[in-house]
């Protein structure tokens, strides 16, 4: 990597020189981050709220109750919690590659920027890739998140209506409210932000320690059956259509990928955080940690609560768990009040969605990798954030709304490709670094010495070139 210029001034927080991924270098005299760009957004975050947002993002444990129903066709419950663990067990390994990357190059480009250094002359075309996969999949990511919340809100009206029939408008108009309110959020208050994420967090632990001693208690105050402990770690149900066992095994670690998939979260506010060559690595760890023990013990709690598998399976309501939490509560009212739990932090999931999908587009636009990058590389002098960059994420998460209300599959489609798009451009940063020996990229202060490197590395992109195929086939034979 290139040394700057003498005479400008290297950010002291960062400890790391670079030259920029587009190859220009910012004025003399300005204040220069790790990725080579004049630093323009404020540091504001700081490590619980940068912990906050991986872990509300992140947001596992409701992830895998949202993909619950989808989860059992592969396996059953003992298929949902072995796959989870699975899942789980791989993207510790992509965690550990992503979070070396992020503490030797910290940068809101995230993968699009370590590509660039460790693919060496192919950098260019490698970066690009990578950058726009990532990009991608967190603009899908935000539409995921948000149809999420309007299926949560239609779901919750449903259950104290019970002869209102749910139709797409009704998601619809409730898809816009959430898009439009949390993207003004993100608009207009940017310095708010790490004390909102804070809360965030705060509201996920506390959600997930509620909801499992609910989940556990209220079936026997109710006298209602808990499910066996055989059909909850070793009735294995394949319903898929495939013959193999094991290929539906591995089909539906898919589910599990989603709601852990995501160790790059927290590494696009690296030009908002101080210390992120330390920071970030320790909110990653952070947020995979709680992610895994409270995914876990969420699961156990829930699909013992489950005392009328067939009714989850076919049920109206959008949102598989408002008829998982009516069973275990035994009352629309007490489902509603454990569905308030997940909406409060599913609603402050999608600003951090915002945040990160907007970074990485943003940062994009900076080395010229987007259309009208001029237009969208600004940032706003008065708010201090990419204004027009999270004004287009607003607009995309719209027009991925419209296709809601066209086509459901479509979207289901484009909202699904989330794990591929992410993961292959967390291959497009990793293989290179590998293949080149780790030699392309300057240790930071979190690094893997010696074999563990090589270890951890090609296991992460073992995983992923496998999995990208598998997780292509639709989750029942057609």
């Amino acid at each position: 990597m290139a040394d700057h210029d003498p005479h400008e001034k290297v950010e002291p927080s960062t400890g790391v020189e670079s030259s920029s991924a587009s190859g220009e270098n910012p004025p003399s005299g300005t204040l220069i981050n790790v990725s080579g760009h004049k630093q323009e957004l404020e540091r504001n975050f700081g490590l619980i709220s940068l912990c906050g947002l991986g872990i509300t993002s992140g947001n596992t444990w409701i992830a895998l109750g949202g993909s619950l129903t989808v989860a059992i066709y592969n396996g059953g419950l003992p298929g949902v919690i072995y796959e989870f663990i699975a899942a789980s067990f791989f993207y510790w390994f992509i965690a550990a590659s992503i979070a070396e990357l992020a503490s030797a190059i910290p940068s809101s480009g995230g993968v699009y920027h370590w590509a660039t250094i460790t693919a060496g002359r192919y950098g260019r075309p490698c970066g690009w890739f990578a950058g726009w996969w990532n990009c991608l999949a967190w603009l899908f990511g935000l539409a995921s998140t948000a149809q999420i919340v309007a299926a949560q809100t239609v779901s919750m009206y449903a259950l104290r209506h019970p002869g209102f029939v749910t139709q797409k408008w009704h998601v619809f108009v409730s898809y816009l409210l959430v898009t439009w309110i949390t993207g003004l959020i993100v608009l207009y208050l940017n310095r708010a932000l790490p004390t909102i994420e804070t809360i965030g967090g705060f509201t996920v632990v506390f959600g997930v320690f509620i909801s499992i001693i609910v989940c556990a208690v209220m079936p026997k105050s109710n006298g209602a059956p808990y499910a066996t402990t055989y059909s909850v770690w070793a009735d294995w149900e394949n319903t898929t259509g495939y013959t193999s066992s094991g290929f539906v095994f591995l089909l539906g670690m898919l589910n599990g990928s989603f709601s852990v998939g995501t160790p790059d979260i927290v590494t696009h506010l690296a030009e908002e955080v101080p210390h992120p060559s330390k920071n970030i690595p320790k909110a990653i760890l952070f947020q995979f940690v709680f992610g895994f023990l409270s995914g876990f013990f969420y699961l156990i709690a829930i699909l013992y609560g489950i005392n009328d598998l067939p009714a989850v399976l076919t049920s109206t309501y959008l949102f598989p768990l408002a008829e998982i939490y009516r069973q275990t509560t035994g009352s629309p009212a007490g489902a509603i009040a454990l569905l308030v739990l997940v909406l409060i932090p599913t609603f402050l999931s999608c600003i951090g969605c915002y945040v990160t999908a907007s970074r990485v587009f943003w940062t994009l636009a900076r080395d010229h990798a987007t259309p009208f990058s001029h237009f969208f590389a600004h940032v706003d002098a008065r708010r201090r954030n990419p204004f027009r960059a999270i004004v287009f994420c607003a607009a995309f998460a719209t027009a991925m709304g419209c296709i809601y209300v066209g086509s459901s599959t479509a979207f289901a489609a484009f909202v699904g490709a989330f794990v591929v798009l992410s993961a292959l451009s967390y291959l497009a940063a990793i293989l290179p670094h590998l293949l080149s020996r780790r030699r392309n990229v300057t240790p930071g202060w979190f690094w893997m010495r010696g074999a563990t490197g090589f270890v951890v590395n090609g296991v992460s992109c073992a995983f992923i070139g496998v999995f990208v195929v598998i997780f292509c086939f639709p989750f029942g034979m057609p």
